[in-house]
């Protein structure tokens, strides 16, 4: 979304031919559109030949917009980013008309396509958000305003997490905001190939951890699936490059088990009097790699699913009961997503059939309108700002705390929005946003008044104290879980009733252990502020007593909340002007060389040195605390922290550490995680004899079949700020 140029021409992961397309609408050519674009406007009063694609996509929705916003803004953009190119040699005029044709594709409205039109021109031209307010008014200011990245001159290496920061706290006001910069990714995303393969990654991990998960939520699948086959293709390229091979072997084969079992469903739900269109929806390629990854050697049916689209909620459960009665139903694999819809408003009836030959077929179930709404998510509802229809109206669902299931803000937005503004500094962001969105599945748990809770799987009392009560959970002695008494640590399951307990001593206060027990952000964050601010009478006297020992002996004492520091790094770091000092590597960051590192005294005279990137430098600074000047000694050996991010198995781990093993690397020590949606992390810390080895190693570990990534720890360090 900025002017640095990528090529249009050029994409990392084309997709096979029926993986992405909207039904009967083919990829628009851009060269087509910047030659139309060289060509300028036309007329004040003709709409530009270049936006003539976005406006069939947009009428075919919206077939009485008005279109003079459009035409306004395409010649506003146009003139604005005249003389500006991408990499490639295209106007660059080429990519926001293609941002534009995406959201009229999914049926945004106009405000939304005229602002899309204009989402780079504040940021990459002289054209100011006055301008836009006064030309085409305060939603389409505030739209482009959401959009717009803020500078690295004034923000630094912040400014990335910051305009993120931003552009959600936009969203939570407006969620069209989100829905153009979806686009705007998925267009960057497919034209990503000039770019130098490290800036791919970079970009492509910034996608993989923020952007679809985003989309995810938002209900926009058509965005996030091919999101993630773009960063799979740019990832995991050789598995990417086999998936491939799986779809075009099974292209080639001559007969179609989906097509039967399509045709036999038509021919039931034809003799049931039921109209319906049956169709098959191919997997792209991240499902189908999961798909080969859980069940092995895949079949024909494996492939894709039938999608059987009706008119009326009731014509659904229809469909489901023939199905069930003509065919043999997997029962276990029903699931009503109708009459209890998803959070992100996805809706559906989930059910599989078996064949004679015991392939089984999956089969989704919905109405016309739900399809739209579950390709569009968020897009598909309008204008958040406009008032409901009596048909809208009517058809609103409300939560049991009475909050709307609506655009304007989804619950997991404003959990989102509210440990937002506790985070002190942008690495904390930037890091607790990663984590709280890669927390796949919500539950909902009751309370005893009759309203809800949406809490992440594997929640705990203690997530739940802080999600209904906020700083006041810090008063929290008990709960009550489905009428029983509970410790806090106890795991919520969806559907549970949660009473929670409040003690009347305003001196009350959380336990550290609570962070063992805290999975959501808002109750991580607001432990550990409390714990910053509160220290612990019996924790300052545990370190008075470390302090005592450590003058006995000139062994380094780790701090309270970070690992023991290898036996190396006294002669690992050289701090300036204090040859002697006592020297800890942190255990947050695990640094080694060529690492830029910084460092800082603590208790004892010990000097802690961190990466210089670690979110704990930035706590440290953020409190006033001096950074100390040191560099790296002449120690090769060292101490490392990596994790390894996997899919799930057998003989997994046997073939991690066999890997380990031949490049002469010892294991000091190894966790693995229970596996969720069949993904596992493995955490090693390992003895290095030589720190050179290191990039070998991990591209070692990247090669075990399963492995997806390997990088360097990072922990949260919050007791290394005090």
């Amino acid at each position: 979304m900025s002017a640095e140029a990528t090529n249009p021409a050029v994409s990392p992961a084309p997709a096979p031919p029926t993986a992405h397309r909207r039904k009967g609408r083919p990829r628009i050519d851009l060269r087509r559109l910047g030659r139309a674009a060289l060509l300028g406007p036309t007329t004040r009063d003709r709409l530009p030949d270049a936006i003539s694609h976005v406006v069939e996509a947009h009428r075919a929705h919206h077939p009485d917009a008005d279109l003079d916003p459009l035409r306004r803004a395409y010649v506003l953009a146009e003139s604005s980013h005249r003389g500006q190119m991408r990499k490639s040699g295209e106007p660059y005029i080429t990519h926001p008309l293609a941002v534009t044709l995406i959201l009229a594709e999914l049926g945004a409205e106009t405000t939304t396509l005229t602002a899309s039109l204009l989402h780079d021109t504040v940021e990459d031209t002289d054209v100011t958000l006055d301008q836009v307010r006064e030309q085409f008014g305060e939603e389409v200011r505030y739209l482009v305003d959401g959009v717009t990245k803020l500078e690295k001159v004034d923000y630094g290496a912040a400014a990335e997490p910051e305009t993120f920061r931003k552009m959600l706290v936009a969203t939570g006001n407006d969620v069209r905001v989100m829905s153009i910069k979806l686009a705007d990714r998925l267009h960057n995303m497919r034209t990503l190939g000039v770019m130098r393969p490290e800036k791919q990654e970079r970009i492509a991990k910034v996608t993989r951890d923020v952007l679809i998960p985003l989309a995810e939520r938002l209900g926009v699948q058509a965005l996030k699936t091919e999101l993630e086959d773009l960063v799979f293709a740019i990832l995991h390229p050789e598995e990417y490059q086999h998936t491939r091979e799986l779809i075009v072997d099974n292209a080639a084969q001559d007969t179609d088990p989906l097509a039967e079992i399509s045709d036999e469903v038509r021919g039931v739900l034809r003799e049931a009097g039921i109209q319906a269109e049956v169709l098959i929806r191919p997997r792209h390629f991240v499902s189908l790699h999961r798909v080969s990854r859980k069940r092995g050697q895949l079949r024909g049916v494996d492939f894709g699913r039938l999608l059987v689209l009706v008119n009326e909620d009731a014509d659904c459960y229809a469909v489901l009961g023939e199905l069930h009665t003509c065919l043999t139903p997997v029962v276990s694999e029903f699931k009503d997503f109708i009459a209890v819809p998803k959070f992100n408003l996805y809706q559906s009836l989930h059910t599989a059939v078996a064949r004679a030959d015991g392939q089984v077929a999956e089969v989704l179930i919905r109405t016309h309108q739900m399809h739209k709404v579950a390709e569009a998510g968020v897009v598909a509802l309008g204008n958040p700002y406009a008032p409901p229809s009596e048909e809208q109206a009517d058809g609103e669902r409300v939560g049991g705390d009475g909050e709307r299931v609506d655009p304007t803000r989804p619950g997991w937005l404003s959990r989102l929005l509210d440990w937002q503004q506790a985070a002190p500094d942008a690495d904390m962001f930037w890091s607790t946003l990663r984590e709280d969105l890669a927390q796949d599945r919500e539950i909902t748990v009751f309370r005893p008044d009759g309203g809800t809770l949406g809490l992440p799987e594997g929640a705990s009392c203690v997530d739940a104290a802080y999600a209904q009560y906020g700083e006041d959970a810090h008063a929290c002695i008990g709960a009550r879980v489905n009428g029983r008494l509970a410790t806090l640590s106890t795991v919520l399951r969806d559907g549970d009733t949660v009473q929670l307990l409040m003690g009347q001593d305003p001196a009350s206060e959380p336990s550290r252990e609570w962070l063992e027990h805290a999975r959501t952000p808002g109750a991580r964050i607001a432990i550990q502020r409390w714990l910053a601010t509160h220290p612990s009478p019996a924790a300052d006297e545990q370190e008075a007593q470390a302090d005592k020992r450590k003058d006995e002996t000139p062994a380094p004492r780790p701090a309270p909340d970070e690992p023991a520091t290898p036996s190396d790094a006294a002669n690992a770091v050289v701090v300036a002007g204090r040859p002697e000092a006592n020297v800890r590597l942190a255990g947050c960051c695990t640094p080694v060389p060529p690492d830029d590192v910084t460092g800082f005294a603590v208790r004892g005279g010990v000097v802690t040195v961190h990466r210089v990137e670690c979110a704990a430098v930035a706590r440290m600074k953020g409190l006033g605390r001096a950074a100390v000047d040191v560099r790296w000694g002449d120690t090769t050996e060292f101490r490392v922290t990596l994790v390894a991010e996997s899919f799930q198995r057998p003989h997994l781990l046997a073939d991690l550490t066999e890997a380990i093993a031949l490049e002469g690397v010892a294991i000091v020590s190894a966790t693995v995680e229970p596996p969720t949606q069949q993904r596992v992390r493995h955490t090693y810390t390992l003895q290095l004899p030589d720190v050179a080895n290191l990039p070998g190693l991990m591209r070692a570990m990247r090669n075990v079949p399963g492995v997806y990534d390997v990088g360097r720890a990072q922990h949260q360090a919050a007791a290394a700020s005090r």
